[in-house]
C-alpha cells in the first residue's frame, strides 16, 4: 500500500511538472516597468536548448490579446518552442501601447530595440534559449517592428514574419544595418484599410508590400523574378484569396516570401473574420523552422580551411562554401555513424543533396570536419 502510495505521489509530482506555463513577468527597463507574458510548453527540457519566438502587438494592443490573437501555443506544444508577447509603451499623444518605428509613432521615448535585446537575456538567463534560433513576428505596429529588429538587431534575431505591417520612410534608409541574410516573410491583405497594401501618405506615411519586398529581395540578393502559387481557395466563404509568392537564392540560401492575400483585411489569417485558406501561425513556424541565424556556428575549423554549410536547418539542399575547392568527398550519415551517402562536391557545383532522406538530424563529413546539420520540410 504505501509503495502505492508513493506510486501515486510521484505519478502526480510529473504531471504537474509537466504542464504548460503561461506566465506574466516585467522588468525595470530605463526607468520603465517592461511587462511579457512567455508561454513554456510542457515539453520544454532545459537540457535542449530551444527556439524562441517574440511576437509582438498590435497599435493599441496588450501581450495577452496578442498571445491569443496569433495563437502559437498549439504549435509550440509539438515543436517545443517559447512564446514571448511584450507589452509595449504607452505613447504620449494616445496613451495606448505602442512598439517606437519612427515617425508615425512621433513622439515616443522607448528605445525597444535595446528593451528587445534585454528582454533575451533575461529570459536566456531563466531558460535554455538556441541563441541562432530567435525569430521576431507581429500584427501590425508589431510587424513594422520586426521589421525594424531585422534591421537594428540583426545579430540576434535569425528571420521575421510581419502580418499587416510594412516600413515607416525611415526604414527605408535610417540604420538600415542588418549584419547576415535574413529571411522575410510578408503577409498582408490588399484591401488592408488601416496599412494599406499599396502605401499611404495620411494619416501617417507608410511603405507599400511591394516596395518593402523590394528592399529585402535586394539586401539579400535574392531572384528579381519570384515563384508565384495559388494556394488553394478551401474557404470560399471568407472573401478572400491566396498566393504564395517566394524570391529564391538569396545570400546563404534565405528567402524573401509572401502571402498575398487577396481581399483581404487588416487581419490576422487563420483566426475569425480573417481568410482561413492558410493559418498564419502554421505558416510563420513552417518559415522559421528552416532558418538559423549564423549557419556556420555549427562548423568547427580545422587548418584555416574556411568551410561553411549552409543553411541549417536545410530543406534538402546543403550549400557548401570552402575556400579553394576544387573537387571534395563529402558523407553522410546518421547520428549514430552509419554511412548513407557519400559523393563529391565541385567548385561548379558546391552542393549536397539530402532531400531523399527523411527529416532527422544527420553529421556530413568534409575535408575531416564535421557538421551536424538538421532535415527539416
Amino acid at each position: 500500500m504505501r509503495h502505492f502510495l508513493l506510486l501515486v505521489l510521484f505519478t502526480f509530482v510529473l504531471s504537474i511538472s509537466a504542464k504548460a506555463q503561461t506566465m506574466t513577468k516585467s522588468f525595470m527597463h530605463d526607468g520603465v516597468n517592461r511587462t511579457y507574458t512567455i508561454y513554456i510548453p510542457a515539453n520544454y527540457n532545459a537540457s535542449n536548448p530551444v527556439p524562441l519566438i517574440l511576437n509582438f502587438h498590435g497599435f493599441g494592443g496588450s501581450n495577452t490579446q496578442q498571445m491569443t490573437l496569433a495563437n502559437f501555443r498549439p504549435i509550440a506544444d509539438t515543436a517545443g518552442f517559447i512564446v514571448v508577447c511584450p507589452l509595449g509603451t504607452l505613447l504620449p499623444i494616445f496613451n495606448l501601447p505602442h512598439w517606437n518605428v519612427g515617425s508615425w509613432t512621433v513622439g515616443s521615448p522607448a528605445n525597444d530595440v535595446d528593451f528587445t535585446s534585454v528582454l533575451i537575456d533575461s529570459i536566456a538567463a531563466n531558460y535554455s534559449i538556441n541563441p541562432s534560433r530567435i525569430y521576431a513576428t507581429g500584427f501590425s505596429n508589431g510587424g513594422f517592428f520586426s521589421h525594424k529588429l531585422a534591421q537594428q538587431l540583426s545579430n540576434r534575431i535569425a528571420a521575421i514574419a510581419s502580418v499587416a505591417g510594412t516600413f515607416s520612410p525611415e526604414m527605408m534608409t535610417d540604420n538600415p544595418n542588418p549584419t547576415h541574410p535574413t529571411p522575410v516573410l510578408q503577409i498582408h491583405g490588399t484591401t488592408d484599410g488601416t496599412v494599406a497594401y499599396n502605401g499611404s501618405t495620411s494619416p501617417a506615411q507608410m511603405i507599400a508590400v511591394d516596395s518593402v519586398l523590394d528592399y529585402w529581395v535586394n539586401y539579400n540578393n535574392c531572384d528579381l523574378t519570384p515563384s508565384v502559387t495559388a494556394v488553394p481557395d478551401i474557404n470560399t466563404a471568407d472573401g478572400s484569396t491566396v498566393e504564395h509568392i517566394i524570391y529564391n537564392n538569396g545570400n546563404n540560401g534565405v528567402t524573401v516570401e509572401h502571402f498575398k492575400i487577396t481581399g483581404g483585411g487588416h487581419t490576422w489569417p487563420g483566426t475569425l473574420g480573417a481568410n482561413r485558406d492558410i493559418n498564419a501561425c502554421e505558416e510563420i513556424w513552417k518559415f522559421f523552422n528552416k532558418a538559423a541565424l549564423n549557419p556556420t556556428s555549427v562548423i568547427d575549423y580545422k587548418n584555416n580551411l574556411n568551410i561553411s554549410l549552409y543553411p541549417n536547418p536545410s530543406n534538402g539542399i546543403l550549400h557548401v562554401s570552402m575556400d579553394g575547392l576544387k573537387s571534395e568527398r563529402y558523407t553522410v550519415m546518421d547520428i549514430q555513424g552509419a554511412v548513407i551517402k557519400s559523393g563529391t562536391i565541385t567548385a561548379n557545383d558546391p552542393k549536397i543533396d539530402i532531400s531523399s532522406l527523411a527529416d532527422n538530424v544527420y553529421i556530413v563529413d568534409i575535408a575531416n570536419q564535421s557538421f551536424k546539420v538538421s532535415l527539416i520540410r
